[in-house]
């Protein structure tokens, strides 16, 4: 990869950024088949469990943004490691938590180390290589959280019943040290200094988006718009709109240079990455929740159910991501999305009771494929389109984005979660609906708003 690299040791650099992003990864999917379990532990409710998903998402969503201007201006590798090591700590937390306030309090700080870690992950990625090597960087990351995500359902839900859900935590400890070590050894600073810390802009986005997703999640627990929910989205929207002025005023000087937007194919992967990831979000939270409550699976089977959406993941987006530096993001990212919406609604047949290789796998696979054509593409595009100052902002910003997607649909969870025998199968096929929608709606937007790359192009 001569010639496009910048660091002198490329393949620990990716190494250390596959390992820190890993850790969301591992903690998503291993938390979704513990689910269950921390219930009758801990004996919380219906909200009870989507606050142990919520507590999470909500502080990664309003700081991914400010974690990835931070690296930007004091330096990607440095906050990178102290997200890993602020996970780390929270993720023993969580372990050894006696109540659910507890749990719920360190599952929160668990998201504030992965707001700084997420961002950073790719920032220094997106320093680090160019050309045709960015995109098989881009590839190998994205397969390496594939490959995570895939092996932590099984063994997460081997660990929930031979050892119970709070082994679960401690899978995050070896992967964080293996992080720090590497990072501190091998990978280089970048961007320190690069970019004026934005202090105004970023107190206001952490408001903004804290507030947002607030208001979002108390609506997703009650699943009524409450006074409280429609003040929450007032203020946070208020707040939304002092930060765009701010940033106005800042120009060339903000986090989040407003001059990104005039950009077609900016807007473009910024709404189809909220459609995509809200779609996936409500999958990834509810088929183990659907087979274990309502088919007697176990945690284990749960887990591996899903293990060929991982595994088909993790195979192909290397690939994906050299051919979208040949290609162009346009193909992929309209024809991976609507390949998965056509999973979601093969999904429709789902029934926990029936035969998992008639009724769940056809859909699984079929979302597999076409996220193992959007994942990789998509990342890449989002780096290639902005200056290198600000690649920690736009992933940063990309990854706000995707979770708080994910939040919506995590509120849409609450209204299968609440329900019971054959009314949570009905449900869990009329969220598959709506998922697919979504996820065609994704395919389309990228067809409109992407350019189709010049035949020159190699």
């Amino acid at each position: 990869m001569s010639g496009e690299t910048s660091t002198r040791y490329p393949g620990w650099t990716l190494t250390a950024t596959m390992l820190a992003s890993s850790l969301a990864f591992i903690d998503g999917s291993v938390t979704n088949v513990a689910l269950p379990a921390i219930d009758r532990d801990l004996h919380g409710s219906a909200a009870d469990l989507q606050w142990t998903v919520n507590a999470y998402l909500l502080p990664l969503s309003a700081l991914l943004l400010i974690g990835g201007a931070l690296g930007d201006h004091f330096g990607r590798r440095r906050v990178l490691v102290a997200g890993i090591v602020l996970f780390a700590l929270a993720s023993v937390a969580c372990a050894f938590a006696g109540d659910l306030t507890l749990l719920l309090a360190a599952r929160a700080v668990q998201g504030i180390g992965a707001a700084l870690l997420m961002p950073n992950s790719l920032g220094i990625l997106g320093s680090a290589f160019e050309g045709e090597a960015r995109g098989r960087a881009v590839g190998t990351w994205a397969s390496a959280g594939a490959i995570a995500s895939a092996v932590g359902p099984p063994l997460g839900g081997w660990l929930v019943g031979a050892v119970g859900w709070r082994a679960t935590f401690y899978l995050n400890v070896p992967v964080a040290i293996a992080a720090i070590v590497i990072a501190v050894l091998f990978v280089e600073e970048s961007a320190e200094g690069k970019q004026p810390l934005d202090l105004p802009g970023a107190v206001l986005a952490t408001l903004a988006l804290g507030t947002l997703t607030w208001a979002l999640t108390l609506w997703s627990s009650h699943h009524v718009a409450t006074p409280e929910v429609w003040a929450g989205l007032g203020a946070g929207l208020a707040l939304l709109a002092a930060f765009l002025w701010v940033e106005h005023a800042r120009g060339k000087d903000a986090m989040m240079p407003l001059s990104l937007f005039g950009s077609r194919p900016f807007v473009g992967l910024t709404v189809l990455t909220f459609l995509l990831y809200g779609a996936l979000g409500g999958l990834i939270v509810l088929l183990p929740y659907l087979l274990i409550v309502g088919g007697g699976w176990s945690p284990l089977q749960a887990g591996l159910a899903l293990l060929p959406f991982s595994v088909v993941i993790g195979t192909a987006s290397r690939l994906m991501g050299r051919l979208t530096e040949t290609l162009g993001p346009r193909l992929p990212l309209t024809i991976g999305p609507v390949v998965t919406g056509i999973g979601f609604l093969l999904l429709m047949r789902a029934d926990p009771n029936g035969s998992y290789v008639t009724s769940i796998l056809p859909g699984i696979a079929t979302i597999a494929v076409g996220m193992a054509g959007a994942v990789a593409p998509l990342t890449t595009a989002v780096l290639s389109s902005v200056d290198s100052a600000h690649t920690g902002t736009a992933s940063g910003f990309n990854s706000a984005i995707a979770r708080t997607g994910g939040l919506i649909a995590t509120a849409l969870a609450g209204a299968v979660i609440a329900q019971s025998g054959a009314a949570l199968t009905s449900a869990f096929q009329n969220a598959a609906i709506i998922a697919a929608v979504l996820a065609i709606a994704a395919g389309a937007t990228a067809w409109l708003t992407l350019a189709t790359p010049s035949p020159a192009r190699s």
